[in-house]
């Protein structure tokens, strides 16, 4: 294999010939080799687009020659487009704020825009990986910028995942709206309720997941690009402050704004917690959501069984004809991991010292990672199990029958103390309700079936109300 040789301030190291990546990126490699996944690609490729934000503008301001200035934007396109992925090698897990992946970015682009121009990788004469890709930059607002653009369009994905979650869930409310079923409290036989309520107490509360995530998006779209180091904005001009927003802007087609405190956003990272904040919110209704339904889909016959979930794949290598609710646990380690990344972004967040958090690479892998999962995560619950579970109306029926909590109903009638005797007696004797009172003659049989049959359960909400609302 061919090398060519790269200095820095440190020495010299050999590079293969055919990598684009430079001196800083295996640095990088060697002082991060942990064995993990390497940065997050989506926070590469907005890295990327920033890249060519400040390009076009040093362009414009003639701080860049147009050849230069040409070939790191056209560069910086075919990163974007994935054609350099596998250049990307630096652990997500760094120290530096960020700082080595912005270089490994930095090399990247410098090295095709070299060869763009005709020359020769590693020949920072050509283009500069510093002086000219990130000229008028530093790691700290390129860095937090990146991560802010990625996640704005993660969270609009996942917005649009929760909503299609939503209408599942309300499409089986209606479908189950005439299962009578037995409720529960505290895993205790409860009122009855259709089936089609629990369904919709669940889209309820997606709603409001869905309604958090998009309105979050606010929060980020405040940009500290142009601030540089620590937010003073030393080495970048004043019309270039002012350009680089408007730039990245039509780049993005997001309603970024430049930040009327750079300081701020360089150094405090209390958005991404409660963007994070708000993922898990999400993700413990999943959680509930998805634990509910292996318990009434539990069986089949040595459990509740009053759902069938999708079989997607058998479940045992010794039990033939199991089948494991696959897709909801699927969703409910989703949600663990969720979680977990909540507090590590927590953690990282509130350890930043002064000007700057040097521990903004592990919130930028777990809140992306969170978002992806979630995304992801989302549509298959969705798909592989929301749309296709069914009612096992016929157990949902014995089972409510079963139940003394009938007894409920004769309350009104009889007083509590009475009502408990009889629910007591059905349970000891293994009777229905309505048995145990043909049984003591206490009403005649219509009027039993008239106070046992109009234990009614009314549907929730306003008739006429729409359940899933517009967003603007």
């Amino acid at each position: 294999m061919d090398y060519r040789v790269e200095k820095d301030s440190i020495g010299e190291l050999k590079i293969p010939e055919n990598r684009y990546y430079g001196i800083n990126t295996i640095r990088a490699q060697e002082n991060f080799s942990l064995g993990s996944k390497s940065v997050n690609l989506k926070l590469i490729y907005e890295m990327a687009l920033i890249k060519k934000a400040a390009a076009i503008v040093n362009k414009r301001l003639k701080q860049l020659p147009e050849d230069k200035a040409n070939a790191i934007i056209k560069a910086s396109e075919e990163v974007i487009a994935g054609e350099f992925d596998h250049e990307f090698i630096v652990s997500a897990f760094q120290g530096g704020a960020g700082t080595s992946t912005n270089m490994n970015v930095n090399e990247v682009i410098a090295n095709r825009a070299i060869e763009l121009l005709g020359g020769t990788k590693g020949d920072s004469e050509v283009i500069h990986p510093l002086n000219d890709v990130n000229r008028s930059q530093s790691t700290n607002d390129v860095y937090p910028t990146a991560l802010r653009i990625a996640a704005i369009h993660l969270l609009r994905k996942l917005s649009t995942s929760l909503a299609s979650l939503q209408e599942a869930l309300q499409g089986k409310e209606n479908e189950f709206s005439d299962v009578i079923k037995l409720g529960r409290t505290e895993l205790m036989d409860a009122l009855p309720m259709m089936l089609g309520q629990e369904f919709g107490a669940y889209a309820k509360a997606i709603e409001r997941d869905r309604w958090r995530v998009y309105k979050v998006e606010e929060r980020l779209r405040q940009i500290n690009l142009g601030g540089t180091a620590i937010g003073t904005g030393v080495n970048a001009s004043h019309k270039y402050i002012f350009m680089i927003t408007d730039t990245i802007q039509e780049l993005t087609g997001l309603g970024l704004a430049r930040s009327d405190y750079p300081m701020d956003i360089t150094q405090n990272n209390d958005v991404f917690v409660e963007v994070s904040g708000l993922l898990k919110a999400c993700s413990t209704n999943l959680l509930k959501i998805s634990n509910d339904l292996r318990l009434l889909a539990s069986g089949p016959k040595g459990g509740f069984g009053e759902i069938e979930l999708p079989q997607r794949q058998a479940g045992s290598t010794i039990m033939p004809g199991k089948v494991n609710p696959v897709i909801p646990e699927m969703i409910g380690q989703v949600a663990m991991r969720v979680m977990a990344n909540d507090y590590a972004i927590t953690m990282a967040a509130s350890s930043g010292q002064l000007e700057l958090n040097a521990f903004m690479p592990l919130l930028a892998e777990c809140l992306l990672e969170s978002l992806e999962l979630l995304n992801h995560g989302v549509t298959l619950f969705r798909e592989k199990c929301i749309e296709g579970i069914k009612a096992n109306k016929e157990k949902c029926q014995e089972t409510l029958e079963k139940s003394a909590v009938l007894a409920t109903a004769l309350v009104h009638y009889l007083g509590y103390e009475k009502a408990g005797q009889i629910a007591r007696k059905a349970l000891k004797e293994n009777q229905t309700i309505k048995e145990v009172l043909k049984e003591e003659n206490t009403f005649s049989e219509g009027r039993i079936d008239e106070i046992l049959n109009p234990f009614e359960v009314t549907k929730p909400g306003i008739p006429g109300m729409p359940r899933v609302p517009a967003i603007p």
